[in-house]
């Protein structure tokens, strides 16, 4: 038996020698992550069994009980994504922007992720500025590297591009091109890249500071405003989806920043963290923007049109429903007439869990592109959910001018008689003029002068 242990403590004693030596981290053994997962999952299956066995369904006691077990449950996926690291963490990244489908003891808590996640330690990025750039002296710009480092499928898709979130050098050069794509919005700022400090495992770049974009305190105290930042959120990234086709696929909270700017004072967007980018293909792009403008006009025909081209197929209402986060009577009645409810949310998560095996299978069967697109959705509905600007008409009359733009754009390319490309100009010019016209419309009801009128109408025609 001594002997036993005296081998035992040498092999200790050589395994900790050599982790010293090599720096070998625990985590680099995929059996170790896998073991705290399936450890992590059954302790929250475990604790929901037994803690609402006995209990009625919709009572007081089980709405608290079921409460508690999900905050418990919600600090355990934490710990498993810090313990982790990687693909957990951006998968818990990404769940913490669920807001509208998660219940609210999971997202508040994950949220930590998209600002607070695990970092590396000062010795660990000492050691690769080290290495990289040869230069002692780089270790004061620390303070400006920011390291970057479901579902199945976002978990493979993870895996799968986040090599090229940790190539540096793809993410300055995607940062400078969306820089230049995007000059137009003077409202949006881009970190300056430093590429005499950068490598392809250092990034350094210009610091920025600003709040989060879902932080509706900061912005209240700084004076910007919350609808302006909404709007100008929702012309970017519908200029990126449906008419440019280069697009940011990671918006969670930590990687967008709000804040007036020093110079001018007037309110800018900060875009963090471009290691994700997803190129559209045009066939793609334009089945995608022929779904959304059906949506927008209920049109029914072309929203099973163009969700069968994206790879639906009988699934089409399901996937219409995923794409926009609203149940399908929303979507028959027309979802920029039907404002979200508290009873439609409470809708959409007890079908998402109804409907988990059919989501599987869509998600199995549309393109690869497609993945990220519900990613980078479920993140902007996430922010729109957290300052209570979720499904407001401006996105709408956004998208719809974006789409147009696109479509009259490439039939305009594609044709070959001027007068053609005449009459799809003017047609374009009409149909925004028409959006035009809405959203004065729109204007006026929301404004004084709408309410008035809605008075005058109550005074001359009273209820029967």
């Amino acid at each position: 038996m001594a002997k036993w242990f005296l081998r035992l403590g040498a092999a200790g004693l050589t395994v900790s020698s050599l982790y010293a030596a090599t720096h070998v981290d625990p985590n680099d053994f995929g059996i170790i992550r896998i073991g705290r997962a399936v450890a992590t999952t059954a302790m929250i299956s475990y604790d929901y069994i037994t803690s609402l066995r006995g209990l009625e369904y919709g009572t007081e006691e089980y709405e608290s009980i079921k409460s508690k077990v999900h905050r418990r449950s919600a600090e355990h996926l934490l710990d498993l994504c810090c313990a982790n690291r990687g693909t957990f963490i951006k998968v818990g990244q990404h769940l913490g922007g669920l807001d509208y489908l998660l219940p609210e003891e999971y997202t508040s808590i994950l949220k930590i992720l998209h600002s607070r996640a695990p970092q590396s330690s000062l010795q660990e990025i000492q050691q690769v500025i080290q290495e990289d750039l040869g230069k002692e002296v780089l270790v004061q710009c620390i303070a400006w590297i920011f390291p970057n480092f479901s579902f199945t499928w976002l978990v493979d898709e993870a895996k799968k591009n986040m090599p090229l979130e940790l190539d540096f050098l793809k993410e300055g050069h995607n940062a400078e091109e969306m820089a230049e794509k995007f000059k137009h919005f003077r409202f949006l700022k881009v970190p300056k890249i430093h590429w005499e400090l950068s490598t392809r495992r250092v990034l350094t770049m210009e610091f920025m500071e600003g709040g989060q974009v879902n932080d509706r305190k900061y912005m209240r105290e700084n004076g910007i405003d919350v609808n302006k930042i909404c709007q100008n959120l929702g012309k970017l990234y519908s200029e990126m989806i449906f008419v440019n086709g280069f697009v940011h696929c990671d918006p969670h909270p930590g990687n967008v920043l709000v804040r007036k700017s020093p110079q001018t004072n007037k309110v800018e967007i900060v875009l963090l963290d471009h290691g994700l980018y997803q190129t559209l293909t045009e066939e793609f792009r334009l089945d995608y923007c022929h779904l959304w403008y059906s949506l927008i006009k209920t049109d029914m025909k072309g929203i099973e049109t163009y969700s069968r081209r994206l790879g639906a197929g009988d699934l089409y209402p399901l996937f219409a429903c995923m794409v926009t986060a609203r149940s399908w009577a929303s979507i028959t009645k027309g979802i920029d007439q039907t404002p979200v409810t508290k009873n439609e949310d409470v809708e959409i998560r007890l079908n998402a869990a109804k409907y988990l095996p059919r989501i599987n299978e869509l998600l199995n069967k549309v393109p690869r592109q497609m993945l990220l697109l519900l990613k980078t959705n479920d993140l902007l509905r996430g922010i729109e959910t957290s300052l209570h600007t979720r499904a407001n008409a401006s996105s709408f009359i956004i998208m719809s001018r974006c789409c147009v733009r696109a479509v009259s754009r490439y039939e305009r390319d594609a044709s070959k008689s001027w007068f053609r490309k005449l009459k799809i100009s003017m047609a374009e010019a009409l149909v925004l003029w028409q959006i035009n016209l809405y959203e004065i419309l729109l204007w006026i009801k929301a404004s004084f002068l709408g309410s008035w009128i809605d008075s005058f109408q109550a005074q001359n025609h009273p209820p029967q």
